[in-house]
């Protein structure tokens, strides 16, 4: 599958792209700057053959899939001017809406009640998902890191989530897990907050696996 990262030079999405890359995906890393994504593309591309590559943002969201990897706090301005581009695409939203207060994160409540409800209002004829949201960025571009996670995927459109589904599965180390519409991002999102927390608490990179599924 030809999957576009948007903002996908920051540590989440350089975690997933090179983990899609060895899947067998061509990847398309965008960015503001394609000079520096063709620098991260390359560094993470190392030796291998993957295909792999750094490009616009707009580039990337010519993609078959698309995935929002871009801060939370920028995503939804970030995203909007590629509102043509993304239309009748599934777009995956990976931000979480997080606030650092001493040694915790909190998790702060978008105005429409999660960033993929606010992705999906700025982008409404796009098909938005949200999943991927608790892995551990340092895990997951530590292809040695013996990663094992299940990522937690919501959305409004069945198909969809299907193809999230489809796409998080072909990734090593992941399951995907169909929760239900795009009113679960909320609870999904904040989540990762005390997943953060934790991980800081005991100095680990902990990650979600669900029991009796």
């Amino acid at each position: 599958m030809q999957v576009g990262i948007i903002g996908g030079t920051g540590p989440a999405g350089r975690g997933l792209a090179i983990r899609a890359a060895r899947a067998g995906h061509d990847v398309r890393i965008g960015s503001r700057d394609p000079e520096r994504a063709a620098s991260v593309a390359a560094e993470l591309r190392g030796d291998n053959v993957y295909a792999l590559r750094g490009c616009s943002n707009e580039e990337a969201a010519g993609a078959e899939l698309v995935v929002a990897a871009t801060p939370w706090d920028a995503v939804v301005a970030t995203v909007r001017p590629l509102a043509a581009a993304l239309e009748g695409k599934v777009v995956i939203s990976m931000a979480n809406a997080l606030a650092k207060q001493g040694r915790e994160l909190l998790a702060l409540l978008p105005p429409r009640g999660s960033m993929a409800a606010q992705l999906q209002s700025a982008i409404p004829n796009a098909r938005v998902t949200g999943a991927l949201h608790h892995l551990p960025a340092a895990h997951m571009e530590d292809l040695a890191s013996g990663l094992r996670a299940d990522v937690l995927v919501c959305g409004d459109d069945p198909a969809a989530r299907a193809t999230t589904c489809e796409f998080v599965d072909t990734i090593e180390g992941l399951r995907a897990i169909e929760v239900g519409s795009l009113a679960q991002a909320g609870a999904i999102e904040a989540f990762t907050a005390v997943c953060a927390t934790i991980n800081i608490r005991h100095k680990v990179h902990s990650t979600l696996l669900l029991g009796g599924l």
